[in-house]
């Protein structure tokens, strides 16, 4: 049998704050946490450039603190720290098992990780290393999945990967209607117009306007970081009009 090819040569990685928390719901769930660290080191030895960013819902959601009356820039920033928690346990995971990796963060705190520098990140993917970005864009009122674009952007990245707890994008939420129907394909358009749960306005139409496809897939089953990787056709791919 011939070994498993890539099909993209450079990905950022879209990770929830969420899915480091499992069933816990909050905090970080280290048997979690370590099989993602075993899958992304699975996709690095192909020889991807693997890059990542991760949300901080799990530990603080700055847009709910703000609408329960802190101030909206306060709660993003501290947002944007619970970010940087989680990209330092990642990191951690990501060398106990083997791979090399930076953290790189957008509000500089030098002891623990790089300041962003998006030609230093470039190298580092080019010598094998996993990127970490942390801290979101560095700025309030910009999401992780703006970020996520945004970085995808800067570094070159041939697609952005989605990893949520459904395998795909629905035209309802299939936790509580169970004849949603799943899209194999959407284009940015169907998402901005229909409002779907891909990811924010601002992300998407980033994407769209640099023709940069985004797929969404279930991070909770084991081995689909690798399969999406290598081409198998699982979750759902939003990109320009065929």
């Amino acid at each position: 049998m011939a070994a498993a090819k890539p099909v993209y040569n450079k990905i950022l990685l879209k990770l929830s704050g969420e899915a480091l928390a499992g069933e816990n719901g909050f905090g970080i769930d280290p048997e979690i946490i370590t099989t993602i660290a075993a899958e992304i080191y699975d996709v690095v030895k192909l020889g991807v450039q693997l890059s990542v960013v991760i949300g901080g819902g799990n530990i603080f959601r700055g847009l709910a603190a703000s609408s329960a009356g802190m101030d909206r820039a306060s709660a993003d920033y501290m947002g944007m720290l619970a970010t940087v928690m989680n990209s330092l346990a990642l990191q951690d995971a990501l060398e106990s098992a083997g791979v090399k990796t930076r953290v790189q963060s957008a509000i500089e705190m030098r002891e623990i990780a790089e300041p962003y520098i998006r030609r230093k990140a470039v190298r580092h993917l080019e010598k094998g290393r996993v990127v970490i970005f942390a801290a979101g864009t560095g700025n309030p009122y910009f999401t992780t999945d703006t970020a996520a674009s945004l970085r995808a952007m800067e570094i070159g990245a041939d697609v952005i990967l989605k990893a949520t707890k459904v395998d795909g994008v629905y035209d309802a939420d299939p936790a509580k209607v169970p004849t949603a129907v799943k899209f194999d394909s959407l284009s940015y358009l169907d998402v901005l117009k229909n409002g779907l749960q891909v990811m924010d306005a601002t992300a998407t139409s980033l994407c769209m306007d640099n023709d940069l496809p985004i797929i969404v897939f279930n991070l909770t089953q084991a081995g689909n970081i690798f399969k999406v990787v290598t081409g198998e056709s699982i979750g759902t791919i939003v990109k320009g009009e065929s």
